[in-house]
């Protein structure tokens, strides 16, 4: 799973383009994006998932591995999720613990 990401210092943002598979197979490639920045450095955390395709139960524990990482006042925002994407978000009740944002 290709993973591209940029930090903005100005605004203290980490953002990750996740294209593809989010699986265990992508683990350390999603943990070294995320890792790219000390967690002290990061106010906010956006996970673009507009070109994601799938994500299975693991993919769920690398984003509560981030959440762990992320310092407690960072904030960890999941956008352009499509509907099937959303909806496993839904029956996990990630969306009490992110903020989730549905593609328009």
């Amino acid at each position: 799973m290709p993973i591209s990401y940029e930090y903005d210092a100005s605004s203290k943002t980490l953002s990750l383009k996740l294209r593809g598979r989010l699986d265990f197979a992508s683990h350390n490639s999603f943990s070294e994006a995320y890792q790219s920045q000390p967690a002290q450095l990061v106010d906010e955390y956006i996970l673009d998932m507009s070109e994601l395709m799938y994500l299975d139960s693991s993919a769920l524990g690398m984003l509560l591995l981030l959440k762990d990482y992320a310092l407690k006042t960072a904030v960890i925002s999941i956008i352009n999720c499509s509907e099937d994407v959303n909806k496993i978000f839904e029956i996990a009740n990630f969306n009490q613990l992110f903020t989730i944002k549905k593609l328009p």
